[in-house]
């Protein structure tokens, strides 16, 4: 077994920013790896919905909402997966690897023009490769600093900005050529990234990156292995026959389906819940930690609710109903994806510094959350007034969409570091790792809710629609707000 000190002497300590080199290799894989993702995204939603002669697949626009929902739910998903298999069988890097090839061999067969079966094909490989590669390469950042480095934070933010760098380019370039010319060489462009971001990985893994994530943590017996490998086996046999009799019989059609996810993406946490509070590995103080957290994870679904369809529904709103003239300069509707990850990168070290300069005199962790949510309500509410005023008839400014985007990015970073540092703090000492892949449930799960929820926008509706959703975003952040004292003490003097 290789020791941390070991790891972190096997790689190079000064070459990037002052870092070690090894954050070369990770802002850059990362760097590419979410271009590619969010290239992909800012257009898949328009090639499901525009019709045949536009180089579209012609899918009913409610249908294509929910397939995003769906889809964005089941890559948050694969993340435990994703986990389990470098924790047992490969170590982080190679799963690293592996995770990218399939996303890229993903965005590859969305470049071939074929039909709605190529799509699906496409989603699961980029869905399993997602789940191998996002929670991984973080791990992997860790692995690269001894403990009381001091630079350890600074490189996670550093990391993190490569994860919205990424993001922010993606949506111009892919969007552009994806809308203008053909939405085939768009998904090519996101299949180019993801193999650029391979290369750099390979080319530069074995010098920079030393030892880190060689190893398997948790390695399986080789009697595990086979008894694994059986259940897996037999399990995906099982799910693969029933599927197809289910499919054959008419029994399990998209809305089944879509509804089936919906179902586990609130059977999974609560599970989760349930087992982490029995279990008698958990003390006194940790349960009632975990009834704590409750609220938190319920506030967290419904910001994410929101905040996700910034590329669903917003997209939408964006190609449909908005004027993307400003001049003689036309806009592409894919660019406004490209809002949230530029909102992060000015905003988050504004953030970083106001919660140092108030100290002690900062908010509660779920009164940041209340203002989260209460920033999310209004990213919604606001969007009633062009309809309330002009109609829905009418083409409205982009302005209304910019400042969707800066309140949902203003709750998104009152909530979401604020969620990862309280979910390490609450998790029971037993499930902290467990705990950990609860929180990114939040996304999976509320993203599975919303597959249900975005069927029913549509531009007539779209007062109610968004008023309904602000509205109870609003309620429940008051309602949160108003519960922190109880919330607070049950966290038994975790701040």
């Amino acid at each position: 077994m290789i020791s941390k000190e070991e790891m972190v002497r096997s790689v190079p300590q000064k070459g990037f920013f002052g870092h070690p080199k090894g954050l070369f290799t990770l802002f850059f894989t990362e760097f590419w790896e979410r271009f590619s993702y969010y290239g992909m995204r800012a257009i898949l939603l328009y090639y499901m919905y525009y019709e045949l002669n536009k180089g579209g697949l012609g899918l009913d626009q409610a249908t294509a909402n929910s397939i995003m929902a769906i889809y964005g739910s089941l890559v948050y998903m694969s993340g435990i997966i994703g986990g389990w298999i470098a924790d047992r069988l490969l170590g982080t890097t190679r799963t690293v690897f592996y995770g990218g090839v399939l996303i890229m061999f993903g965005h590859m067969v969305l470049s071939l023009p074929s039909g709605v079966t190529t799509l699906f094909i496409s989603m699961g490989l980029i869905i399993i490769g997602t789940g191998l590669l996002k929670p991984n390469v973080s791990s992997i950042v860790g692995d690269i600093y001894a403990e009381t480095d001091p630079r350890r934070d600074s490189g996670f933010s550093i990391f993190y900005m490569g994860i919205n760098l990424g993001a922010f380019i993606a949506p111009f370039i892919v969007g552009t050529v994806g809308q203008t010319y053909n939405f085939h060489l768009g998904f090519g462009l996101a299949a180019i990234g993801m193999f650029i971001g391979l290369i750099v990985f390979l080319a530069t893994k074995k010098k920079y990156l030393g030892l880190a994530g060689s190893q398997v943590p948790n390695p399986l017996t080789a009697e595990d292995r086979k008894r694994v490998f059986s259940r897996i086996l037999i399990g995906a046999l099982i799910i693969a026959v029933l599927g197809f009799i289910l499919i054959k019989a008419g029994i399990m059609t998209f809305d089944v389906f879509t509804m089936t996810v919906s179902v586990l993406g609130i059977i999974i946490p609560t599970l989760y819940f349930i087992v982490m509070y029995r279990s008698p590995k958990t003390n006194a103080d940790e349960k009632s930690r975990l009834l704590a957290y409750i609220p938190l994870f319920v506030a967290a679904m419904m910001f994410w609710a929101i905040a996700e369809q910034g590329s669903i529904i917003l997209a939408q709103y964006a190609d449909q109903r908005t004027d993307l003239t400003i001049g003689s300069f036309e806009l592409q509707s894919s660019w406004f994806q490209s809002l949230n990850p530029l909102f992060i990168i000015t905003l988050a070290p504004v953030f970083a510094w106001l919660w140092i300069k108030l100290g002690d005199r900062q908010p509660s962790t779920s009164r940041k959350f209340s203002f989260g949510l209460l920033f999310a309500g209004l990213s919604f509410l606001i969007m009633i007034i062009p309809a309330y005023m002009n109609g829905t008839e009418t083409l409205v400014s982009p302005w209304w969409l910019v400042l969707s985007f800066l309140l949902v990015v203003l709750g998104e970073l009152l909530l979401s570091p604020v969620g990862l540092s309280a979910t390490t703090k609450l998790a029971p000492s037993a499930f902290a790792a467990q705990t950990m892949s609860l929180w990114f449930m939040t996304n999976a799960s509320a993203q599975a809710i919303n597959a249900q929820i975005v069927k029913l926008y549509s531009p007539e509706n779209e007062i109610v629609y968004f008023g309904i959703i602000g509205t109870v975003s609003i309620v429940l952040g008051l309602l949160l707000f108003l519960l922190a004292p109880i919330i607070q003490k049950a966290m038994r003097g975790v701040k």
